[in-house]
């Protein structure tokens, strides 16, 4: 979804920072939208270092920055107690979920804050706008989502308060909450698998599109008055146990 986000937005005349971990494809992602419209900056969103070096390269690059898109995020499967296995959630999993998908969030947020607050507010008085990525987990987690769920909601409850604290410096922060969509996760699933989830979206019946999501990103962009907001991506999907 990150990805489908930055070739939409170079599409319509953005340039753009990629960050992501320095073995992911990256690089390849900067030579398709080309060197003058896209950079790459390895990191890791638990790390103020890595985030504050990809904030100093955009500010090198482009000179500014208007719009923050987080994405990243990481899951795992495990009961809260699995009574047959007389086996408990492991602390060490459930904190490097939360560390990863909230405070990851958290730290990116609070950081591009600094930067957009340099640009001069347009007519409205905004800065910048800061869009985050939940999940319907975070509404309706599943048996096993426990972590997952739990990072999710949290970045759900922290969406009014960044767009509050950030009112003063003409910052906006909107969330989206996906349900099921085509990934590199979902990828990993047979196709069986992948008809079976897609046929359980109420409307219309199948996987989203990474672009679908990129579009919403573009709309709470483009549109000044949606703030504070999370808005559901799911076709009317409600996750059942």
């Amino acid at each position: 979804m990150g990805r489908a986000t930055a070739t939409r937005l170079v599409k319509n005349g953005a340039r753009v920072v990629i960050c992501d971990l320095p073995t992911s494809k990256g690089t390849e992602v900067v030579k398709e939208l080309g060197a003058d419209n896209a950079v790459f900056s390895p990191a890791n969103v638990t790390s103020e270092a890595d985030v504050k070096q990809a904030l100093a390269l955009t500010q090198e690059k482009f000179g500014r920055l208007d719009v923050t898109v987080s994405c990243a995020g990481i899951g795992v499967g495990i009961k809260t107690y699995n009574i047959k296995k007389d086996a408990y959630h492991s602390l060490e999993e459930f904190t490097k979920v939360l560390t990863v998908n909230t405070i990851g969030t958290f730290n990116v947020a609070r950081l591009a804050a600094g930067l957009m607050s340099k640009n001069a507010p347009n007519a409205d008085g905004q800065r910048g706008v800061i869009v985050n990525t939940a999940s319907v987990a975070a509404y309706e987690g599943q048996r096993g989502q426990v972590a997952y769920a739990a990072s999710k909601g949290a970045i759900v409850s922290m969406t009014i308060t960044i767009a509050r604290d950030l009112a003063d410096a003409g910052i906006r922060c909107c969330t989206i909450a996906p349900g099921l969509f085509q990934t590199p996760m979902m990828d990993e699933l047979s196709e069986k698998v992948r008809a079976f989830l897609g046929a359980s979206v109420p409307f219309p019946q199948r996987l989203g599109l990474p672009d679908e999501y990129a579009h919403l990103v573009q709309y709470i962009v483009e549109s000044p008055v949606i703030n504070g907001e999370t808005i559901r991506l799911d076709g009317a999907l409600r996750m059942q146990p």
